[in-house]
């Protein structure tokens, strides 16, 4: 019962130290708390998925599917699933070790420090039981600000489709919008909590593995053990939705990755916003979950989870996009 009660409270849409009687929506960080409480998958890849694209919204998306025919506004890429990264055929694969050394190498004086917020852009597959899965792209900028307020601005828009609408949804109800419609814009007063992830990632490997450990308490099922190479991915996802890192945390970061197992390098791909990076992959249960590094300073880049296994029952194929985020650093 405890492990549901911290859930809950992370979940909360109205934390104690966020606006008194806030109605807006779960944030992202909510979202995925919530997800996971609902359906019981502690060790499963997180998706972005709003709320409204759940397995149980089929009427929702049916409704939409029904607009968009008799609307004429059919056009696909606005609904369908970006293709899964390609690595370079002729392309040598780097070690994590081999990153690591380089992140550190990129430690040295002018190099990027930590700062609070992130800037990600996300594409995030909902799914029903009886109609296609849907693709809602969109990009988030967090910023702070001295008082430790900050500010929160989610757009629809799909880089990989300038100009083109963009499928969002608004209260529960799928629509299309212009490219860089805005989704929200809000400020959210003060806050100094000081427990992961709202608090500095250490710059030293050991303790930043107990920070995003404690970043991840509520997830894991065993808290004696170190974090799975599952659970250090999620934590890295988690980690970078609310800091964008500096080189010496980089370099912390690529030393526990260097050590996770089952994480494979494979070669160099072409991320969604254009940029030349290292991929590795790890295998779970149906799908495979890609790292991809900046080829100088090991930086992270993105995340990518495709399914390796088909399911029918939600017009899944093999190699969908299952969701994806690119951080920018």
């Amino acid at each position: 019962m405890a492990d549901e009660l911290e859930l809950l409270r992370r979940a909360n849409p109205v934390p104690g130290d966020g606006p008194h009687f806030g109605d807006g929506p779960l944030d992202h960080a909510a979202e995925r708390h919530l997800d996971r409480l609902l359906h019981d998958r502690p060790a499963r890849p997180r998706s972005r998925t709003r709320r409204a694209w759940t397995l149980a919204a089929s009427a929702v998306v049916a409704a939409l599917v029904s607009a968009l025919l008799f609307t004429g506004q059919t056009t696909a890429p606005a609904v369908a699933a970006p293709r899964p990264l390609v690595v370079q055929a002729d392309s040598t694969p780097v070690s994590l070790k081999a990153m690591a050394e380089r992140a550190h190498a990129a430690t040295g004086e002018g190099s990027p420090t930590l700062r609070k917020g992130t800037h990600v852009q996300s594409w995030s597959l909902g799914m029903s039981d009886d109609e296609p899965p849907i693709t809602l792209p969109e990009e988030r900028i967090v910023r702070w600000r001295a008082d430790d307020s900050h500010t929160e601005l989610v757009v629809a828009t799909d880089p990989q489709h300038p100009g083109r609408q963009v499928l969002t949804d608004k209260d529960g109800e799928p629509r299309l919008v212009d490219d860089g419609h805005v989704i929200s814009d809000r400020t959210y007063p003060p806050s100094w909590s000081d427990a992961p992830p709202q608090s500095p990632p250490p710059s030293d490997a050991a303790k930043l593995h107990d920070y995003l450990e404690e970043a991840e308490r509520a997830f894991l099922s065993d808290h004696s053990k170190p974090l799975s190479t599952s659970e250090l991915l999620d934590a890295t996802q988690t980690l970078l939705d609310n800091w964008t890192l500096g080189a010496r945390e980089s370099a912390a970061l690529l030393r526990l990755l260097a050590d996770a197992e089952g994480l494979r390098p494979v070669g160099q791909v072409t991320d969604r916003l254009g940029r030349r990076g290292q991929a590795y992959v790890y295998d779970e249960q149906g799908t495979r979950r890609m790292l991809i590094l900046d080829t100088s300073t090991g930086a992270v880049l993105g995340l990518e989870t495709t399914f390796t296994k088909p399911q029918p029952e939600y017009g899944v194929k093999a190699g969908d996009v299952m969701d994806y985020s690119a951080w920018t650093l």
